[in-house]
């Protein structure tokens, strides 16, 4: 039996939820617009504003690409009984809030924490409140979400340090200045297809959500896919929130992991597209963010006397670690205050928007624009010729 609180009419609070999930899927659209174009904008391969209009139209091209992940969402990790499936609008809309609140507290200070893990956090935590620990399906938490976490940054590190050092010994005869011109260019294709990789799996996600959440309130059967307006919805949003541009997490991923210059961000941007265009189509809901950001690890190893800022990615892998059990707590919170009446769950939803704003004006005070990561872009004058080495620092 559903709380008391669905004793409302089950339309409204549908509706809140697919708004508040498309908020969350813009949210992720501005949280992750660096992990494409973070490396393109710091090499000067793009301007900051051609970047994110291409991204943006590359991420809504991408949501119509595949549907393997969103399935995932909406038929994998909730599991399904003899009574349907164990959750109810009410506590979707509670882990959606843990979601968003917790994109916009890492986006205020500049760490690319995972969309994904903050949104499945957020369902997991309510739905252990609201309909106990065997609602969640655990099998396919850890087979498609905890192991291609663990795994896809690693492989996406090692794809571009091999690429890295390749890139340096197929080029050390070029002339310095050719060689970043030509890879500049190579940019412009490798962070489209990041685009268009992060619109194929982040996108999704929102599109399960939504789909799981109009299966649950019995608007569409079990077992079925995203509609086509819940597909152009939310690549649209995802688009949007892309082309407001994320500088603040942009700034991190460009220039204080690593200083990338154009073969690196060559190296990276393709590594990272090859590993996300691969698990979408097996259906796993990786973390784009863990994948750029390891990239973007790798090609700096893979660099002669590359500097790697290891305190920066223990910050972003200790934001990585909490980013799933913070969420879960929020969603676990939000789910036993607004199941226990109507007022509970406006209140909810207030305490939420309040939380957003707060977000938004500290945000105001601290303003980053694209002019503090084009600041010291690379640009023509590359270190001279290279020497590559497979070593790390």
């Amino acid at each position: 039996m559903w709380p008391s609180v669905l004793r409302m009419d089950v339309i409204v609070i549908v509706t809140l939820v697919i708004v508040v999930a498309l908020v969350f899927d813009f949210t992720n659209g501005f949280h992750d617009t660096a992990n494409a174009m973070a490396t393109s904008v710091a090499t000067g391969a793009l301007k900051p504003r051609t970047a994110v209009i291409i991204s943006a139209v590359l991420n809504v091209v991408g949501a119509f690409l595949s549907t393997e992940v969103a399935k995932t969402v909406s038929q994998g990790i909730i599991r399904e009984g003899q009574d349907g499936i164990h959750i109810s609008p009410t506590m979707i809309f509670a882990g959606l809030v843990g979601a968003v609140l917790w994109n916009l507290a890492t986006w205020y200070v500049g760490l690319p924490s995972s969309s994904t893990h903050a949104l499945f956090g957020g369902l997991i935590g309510a739905s252990i409140i609201g309909a106990g620990l065997n609602s969640i399906s655990w099998a396919t938490v850890v087979s498609k979400v905890v192991l291609p976490a663990l795994l896809s940054p690693l492989i996406a590190a090692v794809i571009a340090l091999v690429a890295t050092y390749l890139a340096y010994v197929l080029t050390k005869n070029a002339t310095t200045h050719g060689a970043a011109t030509g890879f500049r260019h190579g940019q412009t294709i490798s962070a489209s297809l990041v685009s268009l990789a992060h619109g194929t799996n982040d996108a999704q996600k929102t599109m399960g959500v939504i789909t799981l959440t109009l299966i649950a309130a019995n608007y569409q059967a079990a077992g079925t896919g995203p509609a086509l307006w819940v597909i152009l919805a939310c690549g649209l949003a995802i688009g949007l929130g892309t082309y407001m541009g994320g500088w603040r997490i942009m700034q991190t991923v460009g220039k204080k992991i690593s200083d990338v210059q154009s073969p690196q961000g060559f190296a990276a941007e393709t590594s990272s597209a090859a590993t996300i265009l691969i698990s979408s189509h097996l259906g796993f809901a990786l973390s784009t963010t863990h994948v750029t950001s390891g990239a973007v690890v790798g090609s700096g190893l893979g660099k002669k006397l590359a500097d790697v800022h290891w305190s920066v990615v223990g910050r972003i892998v200790a934001a990585w670690v909490i980013t799933l059990p913070a969420a879960a707590v929020v969603g676990a919170l939000a789910t036993w205050l607004a199941s226990t009446s109507a007022f509970g769950l406006v209140l909810v939803a207030v305490l939420a928007l309040a939380a957003g704003l707060t977000f938004y004006v500290l945000a105001k005070r601290k303003p980053v624009s694209h002019e503090d990561i084009t600041a010291d872009a690379a640009g023509p004058t590359e270190q001279p010729e290279p020497q590559p080495t497979g070593a790390a620092n």
